[in-house]
């Protein structure tokens, strides 16, 4: 979006247009009276180790029952579930059977991408996110719920919506008087937002606004944005109630030991974002040291509050390697050219902060990323939260492919890759309040499924849209992989038609003139 402040934006009623809204469905078949998927190995999502080979039965949008088959081969058919007349059946022996995904941080975009809601939603659905959350509705709450109502119907192709919306969005002045803010939760809750989202404000309106969300039963996140976190950090936070933290802004701030405001060089302007984001690139190594009384005892306290940390690593990539990212696989068939228009650099496009990135701005930031990292799987390791977030549609990341890159990210910084997995399901549908339904295979759960023809565990980058490059049994390069089918409320989608329909959407776009030639 055109901002260079996050949070002075979104509380003003001039909100972006929004995208044309989704499509009727045309892709995926179900669901079925019973749909049985024959011989799979089964990643339950909890941190279980695959068990299999297993047939797992459907029965419309649930998961009837799941029924292991030992080892012993050719399995036996007193071993399996019975076909009845009627039933569908996928064979699937040598496949990886996961929970749906769940992004806790995917926005839709809005006009000034310049992308349809169907490029996002299919991209999603063809990296195996089967859930979204919408931090902030800025295409609009009404938009946003309509594109829910749609999803949860079946009418549209795309992962099920859990909408945010930003603190004070529709009003004309921010919010500034506690009472204010207790009333505008209470309208956002009848308009049906499920959360809210806070870039900052006084403390009292925070206070307040954070009581009144857990008074209506709704969730709370929060990108502690510069302009304010000098007075509320992510500590005061979670003693407020606050569910989430995006990104990790507040979370150093909150470990100063010897500084109470960050070392900004004395020209510095948060109004320009090199200076936003080269400075933040710095702010790690200004924090408490890993393992010092400071840094465990924010930990601690952060943990005991059932805080949830949601770092979307992957948005920030580019800081530490913009040629990596600039040059991304994806980018050629993948990148809508109105987006690749959008990632350049701008001084009026938030995120589009190259204007001159250096060698030294780099180093710093995988500084930055190696620190942050260490909390991360240190937080993980004594007991807290850390799920997975995209934040794609900036920073030269496009939907679905960041989300796979994350958890590429988080295995650098430490995690198992069924640890991963579970930040990836079971705990970002915790943070949702939906874990009764979703996040693990279970008899009972809706069945939201991904399956791989490999081994993620062994590899994420076969769960990309684009595959993964290696030698193949004839010892020719061969790409291998991406999602075989996503499975949404019992939907099946085939994740290689939803990648042609994108493919297709790229090209017309660029026969059009539309943008620049992304990726060429």
């Amino acid at each position: 979006m055109k901002i260079l402040t996050f949070f002075l934006v979104f509380v003003s009623s001039a909100l972006s247009a929004a995208p044309a809204e989704l499509p009727e469905r045309v892709r995926g078949d179900g669901p079925f009276d019973r749909l049985i998927l024959r011989g799979v190995m089964v990643v339950n999502g909890e941190g279980a180790p695959a068990n299999g080979p297993m047939d797992v039965l459907i029965e419309g949008n649930r998961i009837a029952s799941i029924r292991s088959l030992g080892i012993v081969e050719p399995v036996p058919e007193s071993a399996r579930i019975p076909v009845r007349e009627g039933d569908r059946v996928l064979d699937l022996h040598g496949h990886y059977l996961l929970p749906g995904f769940v992004d806790l941080h995917a926005h839709f975009g809005g006009d000034e991408q310049g992308v349809p809601a169907e490029y996002a939603a299919k991209l999603w659905l063809a990296h195996g996110i089967t859930t979204i959350r919408e931090p902030g509705s800025g295409n609009g709450l009404e938009w946003v719920l309509r594109q829910k109502d749609r999803s949860e119907r079946n009418a549209a192709t795309a992962p099920r919506i859990v909408p945010y919306v930003f603190f004070g969005m529709g009003e004309d002045q921010p919010i500034m008087e506690p009472e204010q803010a207790r009333k505008w939760v209470r309208k956002m809750a009848r308009a049906g937002a499920a959360g809210v989202k806070f870039f900052g404000a006084p403390p009292a309106v925070m206070r307040a606004a954070l009581e009144e969300v857990k008074n209506q039963g709704m969730g709370a996140a929060m990108h502690h944005a510069q302009l304010e976190v000098v007075n509320w950090n992510v500590l005061d936070s979670a003693r407020a109630g606050m569910t989430t933290m995006e990104h990790w802004y507040g979370l150093p701030e909150a470990m100063f030991d010897n500084r109470v405001i960050q070392g900004y060089p004395l020209d510095y302007n948060y109004a320009n974002e090199q200076h936003r984001f080269g400075e933040a690139g710095r702010l790690w190594k200004q924090s408490a040291a890993p393992g010092s009384e400071t840094w465990n005892a924010v930990r601690d306290e952060l943990i005991a509050l059932d805080f949830t940390l949601n770092p979307t690593l992957t948005i920030y990539e580019a800081s530490r390697d913009l040629m990596r990212e600039m040059n991304a696989d994806w980018h050629k068939d993948y990148t809508h050219p109105n987006l690749w228009a959008f990632f350049q650099p701008s001084r009026a496009a938030h995120g589009s902060y190259w204007f001159d990135w250096t060698t030294a701005d780099e180093i710093a930031w995988k500084n930055n990323f190696r620190q942050w990292m260490a909390f991360l799987n240190d937080y993980k390791n004594h007991g807290g939260r850390v799920t997975l977030g995209s934040d794609s549609g900036y920073i030269w990341k496009i939907y679905g492919f960041g989300y796979i890159r994350e958890m590429e990210l988080l295995q650098e910084a430490g995690f198992h890759p069924l640890e991963v997995l579970r930040s990836a399901t079971f705990q970002g549908a915790e943070v949702l309040g939906m874990d009764d339904r979703i996040g693990s295979i279970r008899p009972g759960k809706l069945a939201d499924l991904v399956v791989t023809e490999y081994n993620p565990l062994r590899n994420f980058k076969v769960l990309y849209g684009t595959g993964h490059f290696r030698l193949d049994a004839n010892d020719q390069p061969a790409r291998v992989g991406g999602v075989r089918y996503t499975i949404k409320d019992g939907v099946v989608y085939d994740a290689r038609e939803l990648l042609q329909d994108v493919r297709a959407m790229v090209t017309e776009a660029r026969a059009e003139g539309v943008g620049d030639k992304g990726g060429d």
